[in-house]
């Protein structure tokens, strides 16, 4: 099953791959992950996994033609291969596996620990 454990940030631009569609583009995805995570993201970072999703075969990027208002710049939309697809859906089955039973005890309140 080599390429199919995904480290967790690969998994979470793949998933924002899933989640946004057509609309899959460097800005909107890492709005997305900062959404859901309350993680700051990178676009560095973000175009750098990409690439190595893409390399692995995972996801496949495409430029648009340049839009007003991006500067004459194309955006890079991108989709899931069918490989990419099945990683993604296999490490999210993963760790819902790993997390069933797990009984969590209660937060403390902000500022204790």
């Amino acid at each position: 099953m080599t390429g199919k454990f995904l480290p967790e940030f690969e998994l979470y631009v793949m998933l924002a791959v899933a989640r946004l569609g057509d609309d899959a583009y460097g800005a909107a995805m890492r709005r997305e992950i900062e959404e859901r995570t309350g993680r700051p993201v990178s676009i560095g970072a973000l175009y750098a996994t990409l690439s190595r999703l893409e390399e692995k075969g995972l996801v496949a990027l495409q430029a648009s033609d340049p839009e007003p208002g991006q500067r004459g710049r194309p955006r890079k939309y991108c989709h899931l291969t069918p490989a990419g697809e099945e990683a993604a859906r296999h490490s999210a089955d993963m760790l819902r596996r790993m997390m069933e039973g797990v009984t969590w005890t209660e937060a403390p309140a902000a500022g204790r620990r």
